[in-house]
């Protein structure tokens, strides 16, 4: 996949920005703002939810190795309790921009919308099958948050984490009936409110 030529800006130092984890039960959600290096160019970006785990994971390696600047940010589940998913997704965005090593001059958002930022941004939809830095981030957010579940996992093996990754799924459902919930639950989302009887 390569950048579609409305969202090429040759002269500007872009960023791309992704998050993964505003549906699960569990967990923060995490989003990357990822700068690539024109001269090291990556093949084989795209959409992180249409590759394999193996894909991702070699993506992953070729992204922390190659890319100009690279910033993880998240919101954890008492920020998206307190402000709400939206928001909490918007903050982490700035948070991953704000990281950046590099000060980006233009930051493309995979979405409809944009967090308010020091810089110019558009929101691109489909952005992170549309756009070669957005895909990175779509790519490095996953795997980020996948892999802490896979931790989390550790923690509470009756959960599933590795399996469903926080997600609503009828297994982990049966899981919060049966063992109540963790403490990295989201308490504003209806099923966690529905189990601990706060709705």
């Amino acid at each position: 996949m390569a950048t579609e030529p409305e969202f090429i800006f040759p002269d500007l130092i872009v960023a791309g920005v992704d998050e993964v984890g505003r549906g699960p039960l569990v967990g923060d959600v995490v989003t990357a703002a990822v700068i690539l290096d024109p001269i090291k160019p990556i093949e084989g970006l795209a959409d992180s939810k249409k590759l394999t785990e193996k894909k991702r994971d070699a993506l992953f390696e070729l992204i922390m190795e190659n890319a100009l600047s690279i910033s993880v940010g998240r919101a954890s589940p008492a920020e998206i309790d307190e402000i709400n998913i939206l928001q909490a997704t918007m903050l982490a965005m700035q948070r991953a921009v704000v990281g950046l090593s590099v000060t980006p001059e233009h930051v493309l958002i995979d979405g409809n919308r944009c967090p308010a930022l020091n810089m110019s941004a558009q929101a691109v939809v489909k952005g992170d099958a549309r756009v070669d830095e957005i895909s990175a981030a779509s790519i490095i957010a996953k795997v980020t948050r996948d892999r802490e579940m896979e931790v989390l996992d550790r923690e509470f093996p009756q959960f599933g984490f590795a399996k469903h990754k926080g997600y609503p799924t009828k297994f982990h459902m049966e899981m919060i009936d049966a063992h109540g919930v963790t403490p990295y639950h989201r308490r504003s989302f209806k099923p966690v409110k529905a189990a601990l009887n706060l709705t």
